[in-house]
């Protein structure tokens, strides 16, 4: 690789505590290629689909207290997940910044907008009165997810399924549209000189 070749946005994190330990390692140039265990069989699967479709390659090892619930093991690694991912995008010159996505599932339809600021902030709407649980994945922690993801990725995200019926469904189109709309936002565009803001940093 010559020296004027741009770098791999690449990002890694490992985090321990007393109730779990994780390893996540990004690519934000991959190819979508996933390896994701954390115990919670759903939320492997949700995980996957954010690499999938980002086509980021994405690497997950968590394990954590599930003795105990899933909470911790899965908001360690959304916490995990939202460092490696603003390491990976270093200063994010010559990026597009943001980016929107629609993606319907069957009877549920989810839209995502991102703007990678520099500047948490998480607007997450979806149906009431879904399932509680789908397998061991507790369905109130799909908002906690992107609430850690967001304050480490340091990351503007607005989130909002307007219909739905099955939970399933439902959170798996919100990942979806969320890794569209960060492949869109991380994506380089050719016209873009340096960092995309009038402030010169992000």
């Amino acid at each position: 690789m010559s020296d004027d070749s741009p770098r791999r946005r690449v990002g890694r994190v490992e985090r321990a505590t007393k109730e779990s330990t994780v390893l996540v390692e990004i690519d934000l140039d991959g190819s979508g290629s996933v390896d994701v265990e954390t115990g919670i069989g759903f939320y492997d699967h949700m995980l996957a689909q954010l690499g999938k479709h980002g086509l980021f390659d994405l690497t997950v090892k968590t394990t954590g207290d599930l003795h105990v619930d899933s909470h911790h093991t899965v908001e360690d690694t959304a916490i995990a997940l939202g460092t490696a991912f603003r390491k990976a995008l270093g200063e994010k010159a010559g990026i597009r910044r943001f980016a929107d996505c629609w993606v319907p599932l069957d009877e549920a339809a989810a839209h995502a907008i991102v703007d990678l600021s520099g500047r948490p902030y998480l607007v997450h709407s979806e149906p009431e009165r879904m399932a509680p649980m789908i397998g061991s994945y507790d369905t109130t922690l799909t908002r906690h997810i992107f609430e850690s993801f967001v304050a480490q990725a340091q990351i503007c995200l607005h989130i909002d399924v307007p219909y739905g019926r099955n939970a399933h469904h439902i959170v798996e189109a919100q990942f979806k549209a969320v890794a569209r709309a960060l492949r869109d936002a991380c994506a380089f565009d050719p016209r873009v000189v340096g960092v995309p803001s009038t402030k010169g940093v992000l």
